[in-house]
Formats: structure tokens, C-alpha cells, sequence
């Protein structure tokens, strides 16, 4: 009787490494971030993949255009996914990508029903620049020139964790015109160590996101720290904050004083004694709008994503998200907030008790309206 072969052992593969701080950069100036991110763009050789809610036709997009057109007439392979509602300039503003050889799709193009804006409400509002497998951008900013001067936070990250964004990126490109986009039910967490992307989609049910924020608020020990440009958290997010302080968790908001949105912060302003009296420290960003979201607990745990405290995000729109646990990345973080903090005001609770009638009528009538928001 033959003896016998036996089986060759596969190799083990080498685990990926952790994150190091030379691997990461934070950025909260979009002009630096545009600097950088073009510079990143006049080096690529194998591919450059943009996706973003909005791309204007303004100062900055041409950079931009003119940046990803070149890398097509060099033989990198372009491609570029921006949302059809965010962008709503003629699509012929991207010809030179397209006639360089690259490629530009729009989202879910608008459909004309009688309900437009319901069936055109899920959107996607992600923000991603991969490069060659070597670098990914994720985080607030979009592509354009009137927000220069807002206050974002982005992040920068390097080979290894970079390639995995090409997914990401690739996950949307492939089915950015589906009719049946509203049937998507669920995209798997990519896990790297102590971190996870989250791709959100579309759900009242799931909302994997606002469920994830949940679940960090409520393991808070010690601080909860909240930075979003619009914030008008559903109940049981509002719950889950105010417990927390009950536990004995310093639990801060920060937001813009005033925003971009003037009807968000009418919104907002209907929730805020509430959650002042249940002990949520709100704070209130002056020099220009802040745009920025993220969320951290602890000094440890974060979240650096394209989504808002709102409704809108958590419910309508295809979001992209960075959770968990990394030291480099906590620390820029922890950084960035305590700047931040620095150029805030305090809510004046008896301000905004006095404030008049018309302005609480207001408040009033637009608050369900926070679910499009």
C-alpha cells in the first residue's frame, strides 16, 4: 500500500502592521488638504479614484479637473464619482477628464415624480481620494472654493491600510445608477486591527452608524466630544447622551454658530434647553463654519467620517466612516478638538430662553422637517 503524500502546509501570511503616526496626517485646512492632495495627485502612476458629494465648478474645481486630466493623457487610469444632487453644475465642466481618457459618473441622477424629493433624497454623500494603493483621504471636505475657509477634519493615510479604501471607492462606482439602489440592505464592516470602516447605506431600520455611536457613548467612562457641522440627533441618540451624563460622563457638542444651513440651525435651537437641563455641555464654533465630524470618547475611541449628527445621514445617505482604536490617529484627533475648543462660546441658556415667540413658532413649524435634514 502507497504511504500516503502528505499535505504541504500553506505559508502563513504576514499580518498587516498597525497603523504608525508616519502613516497618518490630520488635516482641518482646506487649503493645506487641497495643497497636499493635488501634490498626492501629480504623483500617482497606476490609478487616481475621487469620490465626493459635491465638485464645483469654481477656482478649485478646475485645479482639480485640470490635475485628474493630465494623469489620464499619462496613461493613469482615472475615475471619478461625484453625487448628482451635491453637484448640479453642467456635466460638461468635466469634459477634459473625460476626453483624456478618464472616466466621471454621477450618482443616482435626479428622477421627476411627483414625489421628487423623496425618491431623490438618498444620496451619496461620502468624500474618498484613494491613489495607487499607497493613499487614502477620508473625511469632510468636498471639492470646492467657497469652503476654504471652513473648518474640516480629514484624514490622510499611507500603505498598508490605503488599499482597502480602493473597495470602498469600488463598491459605489459599480452600482452608481442602479434603479433599485433603495433595495441595498447591507455592506460588511472592513476590519484592520482595532479599527473598522463602516459603510452606511440607506435604512430607517438599520442604521448601523447612529447604532454604532450608541454603543461608544454608552461605554463612555469618562468623555463623550461630539463635532459636527449639524446636529439634530434623533431620541435615542439624545437618550443615550444624557445617560451618560447621568453616569458621570462629560458629554460635549460642538457645532458652528452659525452654519451653512441657516434652517438646520433653527432645528437645532428646538432641542437645545433640553439637553442643557440633562446636563449636555453645548459648545458653539465663531470664526466661520465648522464642517468638520467626528466623534471620541475617552481620548481613545473615535469616529472620522462624511456623516452628520442628523437624520439625513444616519437615514438617507450612503456615509463613510473610520471607527475604533489607533494612539497615532487619537492623538491628531485629540489635538485638532482641543484647538477647536479654543475658538468656541458657551450655549447661553438665558438667550435662548427669552428668545421670542416668531422665533419659537418657527422652530416649531420646520422641526419635522429635521428628518430631511
Amino acid at each position: 500500500m502507497a504511504p500516503k503524500k502528505q499535505k504541504k502546509s500553506r505559508p502563513k501570511s504576514q499580518p498587516l502592521p498597525e497603523v504608525t503616526l508616519e502613516q497618518v496626517s490630520l488635516f482641518d485646512d482646506n487649503l493645506q488638504l487641497y495643497h497636499e492632495q493635488l501634490k498626492d495627485i501629480a504623483a500617482a502612476r497606476e490609478y487616481v479614484y475621487l469620490e465626493t458629494f459635491r465638485f464645483n465648478d469654481d477656482a478649485m474645481g478646475e485645479r482639480f479637473v485640470k490635475a485628474l486630466a493630465e494623469k489620464a493623457r499619462q496613461g493613469v487610469k482615472v475615475r471619478v464619482l461625484v453625487d448628482a444632487w451635491g453637484t448640479r453644475q453642467k456635466f460638461s465642466f468635466f469634459d477634459p477628464i473625460i476626453k483624456a481618457g478618464g472616466e466621471v459618473r454621477a450618482f443616482k441622477k435626479l428622477i421627476l415624480t411627483l414625489n421628487f424629493i423623496s425618491d431623490n433624497h438618498r444620496r451619496d454623500h461620502r468624500k474618498i481620494l484613494v491613489i495607487d494603493n499607497r493613499i487614502a483621504y477620508i473625511g469632510s471636505a468636498n471639492i470646492t472654493a467657497y469652503s476654504l475657509s471652513w473648518r474640516e477634519l480629514n484624514l490622510r493615510i499611507a500603505d498598508p491600510m490605503a488599499r482597502l479604501f480602493q473597495k470602498v471607492f469600488n463598491d459605489n462606482y459599480v452600482i452608481y445608477n442602479r434603479l433599485d439602489l433603495d433595495k441595498l440592505r447591507f455592506k460588511r464592516d472592513i476590519n484592520y486591527y482595532q479599527m473598522s470602516i463602516i459603510q452606511e447605506i440607506p435604512s430607517r431600520a438599520r442604521q448601523r452608524l447612529a447604532r454604532r455611536y450608541e454603543s461608544i457613548i454608552g461605554n463612555a467612562k469618562k468623555e463623550v466630544i461630539i463635532e459636527t457641522p449639524y446636529f439634530l440627533p434623533s431620541p435615542r441618540l439624545r437618550k443615550a447622551l444624557t445617560a451618560a451624563v447621568q453616569r458621570g460622563v462629560k458629554v460635549t457638542v460642538i457645532s458652528p454658530l452659525k452654519s451653512d444651513v441657516q434652517t438646520a440651525d433653527i432645528v437645532r435651537r428646538h432641542t437645545l434647553g433640553a439637553l442643557y437641563h440633562n446636563g449636555v455641555v453645548m459648545k458653539f464654533y465663531t470664526p466661520g463654519n465648522l464642517h468638520a465630524k467626528c466623534l471620541m470618547a475617552d481620548g481613545e475611541v473615535f469616529s472620522i467620517s462624511s456623516a452628520n449628527f442628523d437624520f439625513r445621514s444616519f437615514q438617507h445617505q450612503h456615509e463613510l466612516a473610520l471607527i475604533g482604536r489607533n494612539k497615532q490617529i487619537a492623538a491628531l484627533l485629540d489635538e485638532h478638538l482641543r484647538q477647536t475648543l479654543q475658538n468656541c462660546v458657551d450655549f447661553n441658556y438665558e438667550e435662548w430662553s427669552n428668545r421670542s415667540r416668531f422665533e419659537r413658532a418657527v422652530e416649531w413649524i420646520l422641526f419635522p422637517l429635521r428628518f430631511l435634514m
